[in-house]
């Protein structure tokens, strides 16, 4: 099932620069970066739009839609953070309050996970003995929420410059060939290529984590961003000859 041992795939050391804990929103915001990146590459080639549009209009979206989705993901990974905090605070009222209801449902819990008589009572009274121990006991098995250690703005920075630096990579034909005036018959392949590049990458960093082969990995991310310029592709295509 996986390619790699079992205790490199539960390691938490550093990849290249940053942590594994954060290889979601990386992976996030740069498929994400890539594809749409490209697609409006593959759209204005689709429609016949000169290179300095294609420039001008791949900076845009990096510099929006990355903004928009590194918002969107503080704003969501926020809510989430409250949530956790709010029904934290409500089991610890629970213990304080209704202590003697909460003691059963952590003799339930452990009850259905095997243990009975006198190991069950064990583990009961070592839980309830530590008023932090049991919150954090009822937390998970009871409502199955975790704090992953993560805040908003880390994961938001992440999913953003993920989106920038991998985004960017669709439209580096163009930006050289505006500053050093390149032939320009062959930037789309060169994006392209790029692209695919852009996308192995990510994949590559998400097998790095998963321990899945990494050639599934690249191989996935490469579909969906082949499928993604396709559809873009042939859209700009049909729209420039209805509209143009």
């Amino acid at each position: 099932m996986f390619d790699k041992p079992e205790a490199e795939i539960h390691s938490t050391k550093k990849i290249f620069f940053f942590s594994r804990d954060y290889i979601a929103e990386f992976v996030y915001g740069g498929i994400d970066g890539a594809i749409t990146t490209f697609a409006v590459v593959a759209g204005a080639t689709g429609a016949g739009l000169d290179a300095s549009v294609v420039v001008i209009l791949g900076f845009a979206n990096l510099i929006a839609d990355g903004f928009s989705m590194s918002v969107g993901n503080y704003f969501s990974s926020k809510a989430e953070k409250d949530n956790y905090k709010k029904h934290k605070a409500l089991e610890y009222w629970e213990i304080e309050h209704l202590r003697d209801r909460e003691i059963e449902e952590v003799r339930e819990i452990f009850s259905k996970k095997g243990f009975q008589g006198e190991l069950l009572e064990q583990v009961v009274a070592v839980i309830i003995s530590d008023k932090d121990v049991w919150v954090d006991t009822m937390m998970k098995e009871e409502l199955e929420m975790i704090d992953d250690g993560k805040t908003p703005i880390s994961t938001a920075a992440m999913t953003f410059f993920s989106f920038l630096i991998i985004g960017f990579i669709p439209i580096l034909a163009y930006v050289f060939q505006g500053i050093f005036g390149i032939a320009t018959q062959d930037l789309f392949l060169y994006s392209s290529i790029l692209t695919g590049l852009a996308l192995a990458i990510v994949g590559y960093f998400k097998s790095l984590v998963t321990g899945k082969s990494k050639l599934i990995g690249i191989s996935e991310t490469l579909l969906l961003g082949g499928i993604a310029a396709a559809l873009s592709y042939v859209v700009g295509n049909v729209l420039e000859k209805v509209f143009l």
